[in-house]
């Protein structure tokens, strides 16, 4: 089976953070250099601005910084950027999207909590391998192979 990652497109330095901004990872770059991937960034394709107000994941909703209710917006974009046969993702880590195994706790304090994403959790229930790109960077950095599932 041929493998077709999915990356958040921060990652690959397009500006569709909360701020505008990106998150450019010349490893995640490097990584994919022999991949086949699709770029997607579940927030915009929910509907959300760019920029737009900074969100969190509380328990099962995500709130922004002003208290409004984003969740609908987050699970319609998980839905649309799943990629039907996908095998692998690489997701930004920390994000109330694509955090995996530890993400934002809903206080805009800048602590972690146990937990993923709404992407990344749909992507794991999916069957899709998932990596951020910090695992992708001390793999990089390790010049350890990524293990193959």
């Amino acid at each position: 089976m041929n493998e077709l990652w999915i990356v958040s497109a921060c990652l690959l330095g397009k500006n569709c953070k909360y701020n505008g901004k990106n998150n450019f990872s010349q490893e995640v770059v490097d990584f994919l250099s022999d991949k086949t991937y699709i770029a997607v960034c579940p927030e915009v394709a929910g509907g959300l601005s760019i920029p737009r107000t900074p969100c969190e994941k509380r328990g099962n909703f995500i709130l922004d910084k002003n208290g409004m209710d984003r969740t609908k917006e987050f699970y319609q974009g998980a839905m649309r950027s799943k990629i039907q046969n996908a095998t692998h993702a690489i997701l930004k880590a920390k994000s109330p999207s694509c955090g995996k195994g530890k993400i934002y706790d809903g206080t805009f304090s800048g602590t972690l909590t146990e937990g993923n994403g709404v992407f990344a959790e749909l992507c794991i229930k999916s069957g899709i391998t998932v990596f951020t790109e910090e695992e992708i960077s001390l793999q990089t950095k390790r010049e350890v192979p990524i293990k193959k599932e």
